[in-house]
């Protein structure tokens, strides 16, 4: 049921959105963000009602919703927010998809990482497209500073933390033209698809951890040196 909707979705927007890239790049990144928020909305409120506390989840996530917001800051930067229909269109999918995934998370958390998994998949896909098709031309503009900033110059704590196959500074992406942005953002992709398969194991409560703490975990679990 959950990909017969996504590729009901895909269809909408592949159709929708045919030739109008950064418009349909603006609209997918409105959306992407939108699970991130619902899982960290119903882990609040677990927390508060004293049920569990997964503060590695919700540092995870809300890395996540950061590189979602990053891509969606650079799409606005491209024009991709110019038409009022576009804006519509992404805002009242995203009200929509948030309480979709919320209701979906407190029932069955799997099923609701498996959505945002299809949805990732989809981007990536789009992505690696666009690539293809435009990469030549991609290569002759700059990119843009708001891009810039977050991969390259910027502090890149949360830019770490949202990847969990990674340790922190293992990958760091270089930015000089607008293709080496969209092989950025498409790379993001394919590792917000580990994190969500991951959150699908069946032991994902003990195995998902926060990048940063993996480090802090191995950096204790090493034996102390003995000072000459």
């Amino acid at each position: 049921m959950i990909r017969l909707l996504v590729n009901f979705l895909e269809f909408v927007i592949n159709h929708f959105y045919q030739n109008r890239w950064y418009p349909r790049f603006y609209v997918l990144e409105t959306v992407a963000r939108v699970p991130y928020f619902s899982y960290i909305s119903v882990l609040h409120l677990y927390e508060s009602l004293g049920c569990w506390r997964k503060a590695d989840w919700l540092k995870v996530h809300f890395a996540e919703s950061w590189n979602e917001l990053h891509h969606l800051l650079i799409m606005e930067s491209l024009g991709g927010d110019r038409y009022w229909i576009d804006r519509f269109i992404a805002h009242h999918a995203a009200l929509v998809y948030y309480w979709v995934i919320v209701l979906l998370y407190l029932i069955r958390p799997k099923s609701a990482y498996y959505f945002a998994e299809l949805v990732e998949r989809h981007a990536y896909k789009t992505y690696d497209t666009f690539l293809k098709e435009h990469g030549d031309e991609l290569k002759a503009k700059i990119a843009p500073q708001i891009a810039v900033n977050y991969y390259r110059d910027g502090d890149l704590y949360m830019f770490d933390e949202f990847q969990t196959s990674r340790l922190p500074t293992e990958r760091r992406p270089i930015i000089k033209t607008l293709r080496d942005v969209f092989v950025a953002i498409r790379d993001d992709e394919a590792e917000h698809i580990k994190t969500m398969t991951a959150c699908q194991e069946p032991n994902a409560q003990f195995v998902l951890t926060s990048p940063h703490s993996k480090v802090i975990q191995s950096a204790i679990a090493l034996p102390s040196r003995k000072l000459n």
